[in-house]
């Protein structure tokens, strides 16, 4: 049996990256696995669904597929946008679903290497921390790495009742 190299985090080697597509939401830079992304949209006309949950915003046709859209700012308990014209979407794949997440900014795909990632610190906001699986310091700003099961599992909301 040979031996492998330990795992970091969830990276099977130290020369390993992973590629991330950057967004922006309220003045923090969080990446989500590029892998997960099928589309990047700008503002959408999104359909508001009666009795929903407070963080599902409504759903969008893309392609003749229906797409529930998620607030984002609103799932982080983070205060709503005012220009909400801006707002822009990547749509991810979860569980066969499609879902857009509403961000205020979509950036460029992000390669990092495994050697600057590191677990959620433990002075990370719980909000963020929730919902990521760590970080990554790049150049003087911390790139937090959305787990999009999280994010989208709305019954370990920490606000929930």
């Amino acid at each position: 049996m040979s031996q492998q190299a330990p795992r970091i985090g969830k990276f099977a080697a130290e020369g390993e990256t992973r590629d991330y597509v950057s967004v922006e939401i309220a003045g923090q830079l969080f990446g989500i696995p590029v892998l997960q992304v099928q589309d990047v949209l700008g503002p959408q006309r999104i359909t508001r669904i009666p009795l929903a949950p407070q963080e599902v915003a409504g759903s969008l046709n893309l392609r003749g597929r229906i797409v529930t859209a998620i607030d984002i700012r609103t799932r982080l308990r983070l205060p709503r946008r005012e220009d909400t014209a801006k707002t822009m979407s990547v749509v991810v794949d979860h569980g066969g679903e499609l879902y857009s997440l509403l961000v205020d900014n979509v950036g460029e795909v992000v390669s990092v290497s495994a050697a600057t990632f590191e677990r959620n610190p433990a002075t990370l906001d719980p909000r963020w921390r929730d919902v990521s699986v760590g970080i990554h310091r790049l150049d003087g700003t911390l790139l937090i790495i959305l787990e999009v099961a999280r994010l989208l599992d709305f019954t370990t909301r920490a606000d929930a009742a």
